[in-house]
């Protein structure tokens, strides 16, 4: 029944995730990702390109595969459409209509003001090729324009100004157009539209396609999912690269949704028209070793009547995923859940309405690491009275500490009196020794909410704070090993040992969370109380290599937690810190502050009562009155303590002598 069970299990728990993630999961998928990627690069030979296949009736596996070209030789392969707008940079490659060359002009690599920009897209003929196509596939034999095909553009520059129509025609009649338009974020409008001169009915139907060949580097992290990604038939799909590879293919049908690719901050999606009934597919296939990935959906055949035309209108999402902003595309084009493109996990109720609140915040301080001070104090008010409540509670407990060593050194070996004796104490003074732990349960999916949110959205990354923290979203760079930034050098990168490169934050975390414990009711087991006193240390080494907006959040809880847990003791009259000690008797103070000691003292008594039996007389005596006194009368009036016995044993031993 003791509170400090439940409070340990929680914290050995998390503890045992966390160590099992940086030191065995997370290692072991490292080694596995880089083993496949020595595989991949020793079966594919330089400049091999996958031929397309085509089907009748959906969409065929995108051309790819590992080549040897560098970027800019790649993009010289071809004519291309340039795209210049105030978040984008790159172009359309006019062979095959590919999105394929495509640069964030908002967001870097690092924190550092010459780093490269984010390159999203790559085109074929690079090491790994990553784009965006349109196109149809006919039914029965008919012409349509392929991976292959040269379209011709009626602009040289698509701005959000200026849109560019695409087209291509067949040799029997059939044109085929790409009417492309965009706004100044990252949503693509591409009209799809043939106008049939053939002098007979056809039917095409129209698809999308997200092809990536090679497997990215992704952080196999179990709260962040990366790859495959859609909502289809009201389902959400999180398809991770392997599964996606064990499945090698998995189709589903819709009305409207959405599907792509998905990094942790940036992705690839297709939107298709939201009224209409289409045909999902996330795909995996291999040739010569290339792993190939793609994500795309078809439209039912459309009817185009000779002399007529046929059109369908799709959306194509090519950015960083903002939250807001991916709610303001959900609002204006009715799209299902787009949100849930930024993995909120499971506790989306709670994670989601945390980050709109940091982010109001931030709009209005300009600072996110201030707007997670004033978060947590918003979250401290209204939990006010139910924390309130559970340190009432570990006050009293605090309070009854004495009475309960007392009944541990009376009751030690008979466990089943000592528990009826203390819920007889707690039935008595009203204390409930779980009430205590109330404050760890709610800050636990509070910690998690706000972790996730720091962890997964792209508002955090490179937000500054204040000082040395530049990006909340990283570790704090400061360590031991450059004497905490005085040092003209970076923390060098020890892998596992990462742990060890603690900094100015993570130790001031530690502090609090010592001090917060020093408050708290004290377990009178002596292993427990050890395993305490190394919690904060333990949780120092562990966040070390968190978010630094996550060991501010909690600093700062726990800063704001003592001054709360304080005033209330202080309040209920109970002494806290050194001074806490006072309120046991005097031979319970070794007991609860330094069982260490006591046992030298035992030790100490034991060796001088074999050199005299002078000083073993005491002893014998005050055991004799002892076991003559009943047990109630021993703890009102428990004697000298064992310090004293020392004393006076020293004190007779020198008399002795003289």
């Amino acid at each position: 029944m003791d509170q400090k069970n439940l409070i340990l299990a929680i914290a050995l728990s998390v503890g045992i995730i966390l160590l099992w993630e940086v030191f065995i999961s997370g290692p072991q998928r490292e080694a596995q990702l880089q083993q496949q990627r020595i595989e991949q690069q020793a079966e594919q030979p330089a400049g091999t390109e996958i031929a397309p296949t085509l089907e009748s009736e959906t969409a065929g596996v995108e051309p790819g595969g590992l080549g040897g070209l560098n970027r800019a030789q790649a993009l010289e392969q071809g004519p291309r459409l340039r795209i210049e707008t105030p978040a984008l940079d790159g172009s359309i490659n006019l062979v095959g209509a590919r999105f394929d060359d495509l640069t964030l002009l908002r967001y870097r690599e690092t924190i550092e003001d010459d780093s490269p920009n984010i390159e999203l897209l790559q085109p074929v003929g690079t090491t790994m090729p990553y784009f965006a196509r349109f196109d149809w596939t006919a039914v029965g034999d008919l012409q349509v324009p392929g991976p292959d095909a040269v379209w011709e553009s009626d602009v040289r520059t698509l701005t959000t100004d200026q849109p560019a129509t695409l087209t291509w025609q067949n040799d029997a009649g059939l044109t085929f157009v790409q009417e492309i338009s965009i706004d100044e974020n990252y949503l693509f409008t591409v009209t799809q539209r043939v106008i049939n001169r053939s002098g007979q009915d056809v039917a095409l139907a129209p698809y999308g396609a997200v092809s990536r060949s090679g497997t990215p580097d992704t952080l196999d992290f179990f709260i962040l999912h990366e790859g495959m990604i859609g909502v289809l038939g009201e389902e959400l799909f999180e398809i991770s690269y392997d599964d996606i590879r064990d499945d090698r293919q998995m189709q589903t049908a819709s009305t409207g949704g959405w599907i792509g690719i998905t990094d942790k901050y940036w992705m690839t999606t297709l939107v298709p028209d939201q009224q209409s009934e289409i045909q999902g597919r996330f795909l995996y296939s291999e040739d010569a070793g290339v792993p190939k990935y793609q994500a795309d959906f078809i439209y039912a055949p459309l009817a185009v009547p000779a002399d007529g035309s046929a059109e369908i209108t799709t959306r194509v999402f090519l950015g960083a995923k903002q939250a807001t902003l991916l709610d303001d595309y959900s609002d204006a084009y009715n799209i299902d859940r787009f949100d849930l493109a930024v993995d909120f996990g499971w506790f989306y109720f709670l994670t989601k309405p945390i980050f709109l609140a940091l982010h109001w915040l931030n709009g209005v301080i300009g600072n996110f690491g201030v707007a997670i001070l004033i978060l947590t104090v918003g979250i401290k008010l209204v939990f006010f009275p139910l924390a309130n409540k559970s340190y009432l509670a570990m006050a009293k407990m605090r309070k009854l500490q004495p009475q309960m060593l007392e009944m541990r050194e009376r009751f030690g070996d008979d466990k089943q009196r000592l528990n009826q004796e203390m819920m007889a104490l707690y039935k008595k003074e009203g204390a409930n020794p779980l009430a205590g732990c109330l404050p760890i349960l709610i800050q636990i999916p509070v910690f998690f909410a706000l972790y996730k949110v720091l962890f997964v959205t792209i508002e955090m990354r490179h937000a500054p704070f204040f000082g040395w923290i530049q990006d909340l979203s990283a570790p704090d760079p400061t360590t031991i090993l450059n004497l905490f930034g005085l040092l003209p050098w970076d923390a060098p990168e020890l892998g596992l040992l990462n742990i060890f490169n603690l900094g100015i934050w993570p130790l001031l975390m530690g502090i609090s969370m010592y001090i917060q414990q020093k408050l708290n009711p004290q377990p009178a087991d002596p292993m427990q109380a050890k395993i305490f006193l190394a919690m904060p240390i333990v949780f120092t080494f562990l966040l070390s290599t968190f978010p630094a907006g996550l060991v501010i959040y909690w600093t700062w809880n726990n800063t704001l937690s003592v001054l709360q847990q304080a005033v209330i003791m202080k309040r209920a009259g109970v002494p806290f810190g050194n001074k806490g000690r006072d309120i046991l008797p005097k031979h319970m103070r070794s007991l609860s502050s330094d069982k260490s000691q006591d046992a030298e003292s035992d030790e100490s008594q034991d060796e001088e009562n074999d050199d005299s039996d002078t000083r073993s007389t005491p002893k014998r005596r005050e055991k004799t009155t002892a076991e003559a006194e009943p047990a109630e009368t021993a703890i009102s009036n428990p004697g000298p303590s064992k310090r004293e016995r020392k004393r006076a044993a020293k004190g007779n031993g020198k008399k002795r002598k003289s």
